[in-house]
């Protein structure tokens, strides 16, 4: 393989917030623009299927994230966009996979460690709530990467564990049935900001304090007036440092911006007009992606023909594969 393959799932569970944006969306968008990479990105819906039991959200979720992602420029003649769920390969290679994953590697994998320990925290038993999807979701994604053999998959802190399980997954497979997979690397970009949310947390749909992306101006402007402050008056100095307001200010402003904010919050600019001057920045580099984004919701039938242009497209590569795989395993017509 000449080229380096890049690969990003996004699950579809909820709508896009700005901390998705700032965190996600916006980096992998400009990385797809380099010529020097192969960059796949999938709607990750089997994924889904695990948090979210509800069928109009996970449908809903995957329009709404298709749109997102068009409407913030991934152009999809540049770089293969699909559904997970339409390259019928990865969940057969996921059970082929199965068969080589150790328990005792996904009995350390996090998710399944957290629900154990809440469960033991609250007096049940440890499996209590524990679906087969929840405990073998890395078998899943080990088979998204290794499917497109990917050289290098952007993920947070939390996701390093998985690729080294795919990692570890690959080589068993590759030592039983000779060398099929690549070995994939981790990316973490510790530059990527992690936004705080409307109560001054993490933001996260689970916590309830997102700022959803394409909200109206209206909208907009109404939650970011709700982001919390502390009680200080027009005219005291200000700690941008701990400030919400401050630190979404940057994750949209240009390095001079961010001075002169820093230097108005020393100021003791009052938290109306910080919040007025942030909702600014934030809608005028959203409005014209959120036109397009209302056009292309408007559209299904236009995002249905690119997914399948780009289901395609995967399927070049994981048709392949997989033929090559079932070969390997000894799945093969009676005669040549």
């Amino acid at each position: 393989m000449s080229k380096a393959r890049v690969l990003t799932g996004i699950t579809t569970t909820g709508t896009p917030h700005l901390g998705n944006y700032v965190g996600a969306i916006r980096p992998a968008i400009e990385a797809s623009q380099n010529q020097d990479v192969q960059s796949f990105y999938f709607l990750a819906d089997f994924h889904a299927l695990i948090k979210c039991h509800d069928p109009e959200q996970v449908h809903r979720s995957t329009t709404e994230i298709a749109a997102t992602w068009l409407a913030l420029g991934l152009d999809p003649e540049k770089v293969v966009f699909y559904r997970q769920s339409d390259i019928p390969e990865i969940p057969e290679l996921c059970w082929m996979l199965n068969c080589m994953a150790a328990k005792g590697l996904m009995n350390r994998a996090h998710a399944y460690k957290a629900a154990v320990a809440a469960n033991e925290e609250a007096g049940e038993d440890t499996d209590f709530g524990v679906t087969m999807g929840l405990y073998s979701y890395p078998v899943l994604m080990a088979a998204d990467i290794l499917m497109f053999n990917a050289t290098q998959v952007p993920v947070g802190k939390d996701q390093i564990q998985h690729v080294e399980m795919a990692r570890d997954i690959a080589g068993r497979f590759n030592h039983h049935y000779g060398e099929h997979f690549v070995m994939p690397e981790a990316v973490v970009d510790d530059k990527v900001a992690v936004l705080q949310g409307l109560d001054g947390r993490k933001m996260s749909k689970s916590y309830g304090n997102t700022i959803p992306l394409f909200l109206t101006e209206k909208q907009l402007k109404k939650h970011i007036n709700k982001i919390k402050t502390n009680l200080l008056e027009p005219g005291d100095p200000k700690d941008p440092d701990t400030s919400t307001v401050f630190q979404v200010w940057q994750a949209f402003a240009t390095e001079q911006q961010t001075a002169d904010m820093r230097q108005a919050f020393l100021d003791g600019i009052a938290w109306g007009e910080a919040k007025k001057q942030l909702f600014e920045l934030v809608n005028e580099e959203l409005r014209e992606a959120r036109e397009r984004y209302q056009e292309l919701l408007a559209n299904p039938k236009h995002m249905e023909e690119l997914l399948q242009m780009g289901a395609e497209k995967a399927r070049s590569y994981s048709a392949p594969l997989l033929q090559a795989c079932r070969e390997a395993v000894g799945i093969r017509p009676l005669t040549k």
